[in-house]
């Protein structure tokens, strides 16, 4: 049971970075922060993130809980909200078709990004499926 604290707590710790890495990438690419130009903003997500990848897989295995089947319908329900947050965090952050993306747009998928990451974390504290209940 020790492991499973020590990944559990592990995955809390990386997901609480990506979230700030997140908010912060969001609000320096507002503002049309140079930082956004350094090596560090463009590689340190993608670590954070695979580590996260990682430790989630590691809490499946070691919990038992399988996305796609009938006890781990609300792991799926987390797993598409956590794609969807990647397509709206891609569209926050990302550029667009020759940097011609609105602001407005941005926005938007910034705030729908921070709703379902809501909806990710009661799916994971709950552990009540929303939709395949």
């Amino acid at each position: 049971m020790s492991s499973y604290i020590w990944v559990k707590n592990f995955h809390l710790l990386v997901i609480a970075i990506s979230i700030l890495l997140f908010v912060l990438r969001f609000f320096w690419k507002w503002n049309q922060s140079a930082i956004m130009q350094q090596r560090w903003v463009k590689i340190v997500p993608h670590i954070v993130d695979t580590l996260m990848l990682l430790s989630g897989i590691s809490l499946i295995f070691i919990t038992h809980f399988y996305p796609f089947s009938p006890q781990g319908s609300w792991l799926t329900e987390k797993l598409f909200g956590v794609i969807i947050y990647i397509a709206l965090g891609f569209v926050a952050l990302g550029s667009g078709k020759n940097g011609l993306r609105s602001q407005k747009v941005r926005t938007l998928a910034f705030i729908l990004a921070l709703g379902c990451l809501y909806l990710i974390v009661k799916l994971a504290t709950t552990k009540i499926p929303l939709l395949m209940g």
